[in-house]
């Protein structure tokens, strides 16, 4: 960048749908009133699509331009002059006696290795399930009819559940590290569209080449993976870590660590049961539970696009819902997966539990996404802090047995289960589900007051978004690992009152999807460093 020039973003431009980056200069040129010439670059920093007006569908756009001029904000539009960009070092992180160790490679331990090997700790990650590419095999073999791996499924492995997602990069966050989360991804294969698209995502076929490069830049900055290691239990002495028994093939060993960052993810049952026989301070977290619901992606396309549907600059459109009832319960979509497939998402035997998943593309028959109902501690009924786990694992458990045991997952009709009918075959939508679905009543498979829940928010949502609640419409369910059942406490300086243990990421209940969770991992990883700022964390 010449010192005679500045930056500036102009952000709320309205712009044709296909529009692409060939055409950046231009359109600020015309949107700033300047001539074109005068731009020494134009990069887009931000992409939306404006679909309120059916009749007039349209891109919204933010571009940073480059120019000696001093501009001005044209009328409607806001501009903002950005720094100059600086070279900032890294600073230097603590010392310690031993390795730091995280646990678990998926969003957050993905993260949170990266921030400390690249502050020269060396980190020691582990891993319970197997490398991204033996997991995809052994995903694939399952969703075939083959047997489940309670190591290495949709919910354990590198990459964690994320991995076997849409890879959608939203959230409600507002962290200047969700950037540099992005441009990692981008540098480790990423579609570059995703640091400007207002709803980037990578998609299932990209995310385990994404996953595979941050491991190695891991590696090659000093630090180490292990695969199919499980914490087993941590050694704690006079009230802070000393150490970690892990349980590999090979049998039993012991890692000596001072600092152990956990980022389990929220289906690492058994160790939340250790900590909490540890003495670690953990309480009772809301989550959701329900069932997936899939539409034809073609009227969802058409009642969210109208004649613009099917434009090769918008793609498949997406949704997202919710009611508030009359009893303060509350309804919405989640993890909604355009052109997508519903997909088994098991972690224990003798359970069925489903998510969903779509590729890059995002070119399937189907739309699909969790309908979730709210789902809080007094409904679990008396208990430990695990009492939610149980909640899960029961209702996993009853749609099993009713699937007959062979990880079939009940389905039923929008239409049926809103009159309260069964099910004995789909319409016109197919389901996605393998191995295979069970027709039948949801009913049957989830407690009263959610599928009551269920009901009255579907009839609410299908009038907010035609299509939506088709009769022939499919709900399979059941889905209950919306997020973590519990929350291992933390301090504002991310630490649990048991010293050397850092609770991270979703598993943890601080984080909500993957770029939630790598912040929360680099944030975790910065507090154990000692290279937090002081300010973020009062």
């Amino acid at each position: 960048m010449s010192e005679n020039t500045r930056l500036y973003r102009i952000s709320n431009i309205k712009a044709p749908l296909d529009t692409g980056k060939a055409d950046l200069r231009r359109v600020a040129a015309r949107a700033l009133h300047v001539r074109e010439g005068d731009l020494v670059a134009a990069d887009l920093f931000r992409r939306a699509v404006d679909a309120r007006d059916k009749g007039d569908v349209h891109l919204v756009l933010s571009i940073d331009v480059e120019t000696s001029l001093r501009l001005h904000a044209p009328r409607g539009l806001q501009l903002t002059e950005l720094p100059r960009p600086q070279a900032v070092p890294l600073p230097r992180p603590r010392a310690l006696s031993h390795r730091p160790l995280v646990v678990g490679l998926g969003p957050a331990g993905l993260f949170a290795g990266l921030t400390l090997a690249r502050l020269g700790l060396r980190p020691l990650i582990i891993e319970r399930g197997r490398d991204v590419d033996r997991r995809a095999r052994d995903i694939a073999a399952f969703h075939a009819g083959g047997p489940l791996d309670p190591t290495s499924n949709v919910q354990f492995g590198e990459g964690g559940a994320g991995a076997f997602s849409d890879g959608k990069l939203n959230t409600g966050i507002s962290d200047p590290r969700c950037r540099q989360v992005l441009r990692d991804f981008v540098e480790a294969g990423a579609p570059e569209e995703i640091l400007w698209d207002a709803k980037p995502h990578i998609g299932t076929d990209r995310l385990p080449g994404v996953v595979r490069g941050i491991r190695e830049k891991i590696r090659l900055l000093g630090g180490d993976v292990l695969y199919e290691t499980r914490l087993k239990d941590i050694r704690v002495e006079g009230g802070r870590v000393a150490g970690v028994i892990v349980e590999t093939a090979e049998g039993d060993r012991e890692i000596e660590t001072e600092d152990v960052l956990l980022a389990i993810g929220h289906s690492a049952r058994d160790t939340f049961e250790m900590l909490l026989a540890r003495g670690v301070p953990m309480e009772r977290k809301a989550f959701s539970i329900g069932a997936r619901i899939e539409q034809s992606q073609a009227a969802i396309d058409r009642a969210q696009y109208g004649r613009f549907a099917g434009h090769k600059g918008l793609g498949a459109a997406d949704y997202k819902l919710s009611a508030r009832l009359p009893d303060g319960r509350g309804v919405y979509t989640f993890c909604m997966c355009p052109g997508g497939t519903v997909v088994a998402a098991a972690s224990e035997e003798g359970g069925v539990c489903t998510n969903g998943m779509s590729v890059w593309a995002r070119d399937g028959e189907n739309a699909n996404a969790a309908l979730l109902v709210g789902v809080t501690p007094e409904d679990f009924g008396p208990g430990d802090v695990l009492a939610g786990v149980r909640f899960q694992r029961l209702w996993e458990r009853v749609a099993f047995d009713y699937g007959g045991g062979d990880y079939r997952a009940p389905a039923q009709l929008a239409g049926d289960f809103l009159q309260g009918v069964p099910s004995r075959g789909p319409g016109s939508v197919l389901p996605t589900y393998r191995p295979a679905v069970i027709w039948g009543d949801l009913g049957e498979v989830l407690p009263e007051f959610v599928v009551r829940s269920m009901r009255e928010g579907l009839a609410r949502m299908g009038r907010q978004l035609r299509g939506f609640a088709a009769p022939d419409a499919v709900l399979t369910g059941v889905e209950t690992r919306s997020s973590s059942p519990v929350r291992i406490l933390r301090g504002r300086d991310f630490a649990s009152s048991v010293a050397g243990l850092w609770p991270c990421g979703e598993g943890a209940g601080y984080a909500g999807g993957i770029l939630s969770a790598a912040v929360d991992g680099i944030r975790c990883a910065e507090a154990l460093a000692g290279v937090a700022d002081k300010e973020a964390t009062k």
